[in-house]
């Protein structure tokens, strides 16, 4: 089977080699694993992480608080953000806490979770948190994007309200779902990382990275941080695999 590659995936490989290069360079020049370990040291120290009897419960349970509090934000912002983008009074109510929860720092919610909840459950609350108002904002905004003369249009011809939804409604947010998911996804897993980092439950990859820090295991902790980036970027393809799967109009 032949394999072949688009201009974009050569140039994206390209930058990674660049990446590559540049961390050997300063890694030679500090001349310190300690402060900068070898890219082929790191590689090395990340199959060995594979290999570790821990890494499934500490890569495990991250991920399952990363799709836990997804389901959760994804279920309040979808009900939110239609109830906004159908009321423009609802959604002049719900605006101030979108932009409150969005602005304030996520160490400050971290602290406040830390001593609302325990440290189990302080990641999950603030990767719910977090996402809730991408996911939110996307839906709202995808229900007003809807032509309002379509669906009078449609009322007009007495149209059954579920073909109004399934033809009409649907297919205008999907996309704005499928874009809110992304960025909710992208920016949760850091917030559920800082979260265990600072939380310390038993099982997670930011009690480990945090372990490897206070150890001085730099090698440990940039693996772990490499682990952390491709379970977001497994998780960001998947939901552009869906998209690719779902919006078939866009095919």
């Amino acid at each position: 089977m032949k394999i072949s590659f688009t201009k974009k995936q050569y140039i994206s490989f390209a930058a990674i080699i660049v990446m590559l290069l540049i961390w050997k360079i300063l890694a030679l020049f500090l001349d310190s694993a300690l402060i900068l370990p070898h890219p082929e040291d790191t590689l090395v120290t990340v199959v060995k992480l594979f290999t570790d009897a821990g890494f499934i419960a500490a890569a495990g349970t991250t991920i399952l608080r990363g799709i836990t509090g997804f389901i959760i934000s994804g279920m309040l912002g979808m009900a939110v953000g239609i109830l906004a983008g159908i009321s423009p009074g609802f959604n002049a109510f719900i605006t101030p806490f979108l932009v409150t929860i969005r602005s304030v720092p996520v160490i400050s919610l971290i602290l406040l979770a830390l001593i609302w909840f325990s440290p189990n459950a302080v990641p999950v609350f603030i990767a719910m948190l977090t996402m809730f108002p991408f996911i939110c904002t996307n839906v709202s905004d995808g229900i007003r994007s809807v032509d309002p003369e379509l669906t009078e249009m449609a009322r007009l011809y007495r149209v059954p309200a579920g073909r109004i939804i399934s033809e009409v409604y649907i297919p205008a947010i999907i996309p704005f779902i499928i874009s809110g998911a992304s960025s909710a996804m992208g920016i949760g897993w850091r917030a559920i990382i800082i979260g265990e980092v600072l939380s310390q439950p038993y099982y997670g990859i930011g009690t480990r990275m945090q372990e490897a820090q206070t150890f001085l295991n730099v090698d440990a902790l940039i693996a772990w941080t490499l682990i952390a980036v491709l379970i977001s970027y497994g998780f960001e393809k998947l939901i552009r695999l869906g998209e690719r799967k779902i919006v078939v109009w866009k095919v």
